[in-house]
């Protein structure tokens, strides 16, 4: 069984462009996001069971140095400071991190896998609110197959060694939604441009409701693809 690929969604080329200062944020969130995955991957691979599955996550953790530095790149190209615009994402991603502090192997997985998936497919949304050129470097930032497909069949080969497991997964799984949810209604309330984006680019309510629909879904699809929809 494969994992689904999320639905396609619409590529609308945006009736006006976006602001500097939305791209600059969402950007900015995008560097920020890849350098704190570089060190939580790093980390976790220390959490490995053996030398093959801590060389293949220490792999991933070096393309996310490359993703943080093309995006740091049309950063510098819109004239703005990468760090200036990663700052205000600072804390409520690490936030996240801090409460969510994997206690184990399976756990830093599943929170790859579900925290890293909701965020790619948030994203994946957002691109087509941007122009081509910063829609494609969106798109190509996110994590590759070979990421998920490793998570996925890590997490099912555990879930059929010892399906109990599915209920601690499960419930750790909420735990990320929820952590994450508070952490990006904070940073909606702190950035007026990243939530213009999102409010200009879904048109209205309707397509507002219809975008976070389609993030529901992929959500609980992919809980799905590794039974941990209990």
């Amino acid at each position: 069984m494969s994992t689904p690929a999320p639905e396609p969604t619409p590529e609308p080329t945006p009736a006006e462009p976006p602001s500097t200062e939305a791209v600059t944020d969402l950007l900015g969130a995008l560097a920020y996001g890849s350098l704190v995955a570089f060190d939580r991957m790093a980390a976790d691979a220390r959490l490995a069971p053996d030398l093959r599955r801590r060389a293949a996550l220490s792999t991933m953790a070096g393309a996310e140095i490359a993703n943080y530095r093309r995006l740091v790149a049309r950063l510098e190209e819109l004239g703005a400071d990468a760090a200036g615009a990663m700052e205000p994402f600072v804390a409520a991603l690490d936030d996240f991190h801090e409460a969510t502090a994997p206690r184990d192997w399976l756990e830093g997985l599943t929170k790859a896998y579900v925290g890293d998936g909701i965020a790619d497919d948030f994203y994946r949304e957002i691109a087509n609110f941007l122009e081509p050129g910063d829609r494609s470097l969106v798109l190509e930032v996110l994590h590759d197959t070979a990421y998920t497909e490793f998570a996925v069949a890590e997490i099912r080969a555990a879930l059929a060694a010892d399906p109990k497991l599915a209920n601690r997964l499960a419930l750790w799984a909420r735990r990320l939604v929820g952590e994450a949810m508070t952490q990006a209604q904070r940073v909606a309330a702190e950035r007026d441009g990243l939530t213009d984006l999102v409010v200009s680019g879904s048109g209205d309510l309707a397509g507002i409701g219809a975008l976070f629909r389609r993030l529901t879904q992929a959500h609980t699809d992919r809980m799905g693809a590794v039974g941990l929809n209990t």
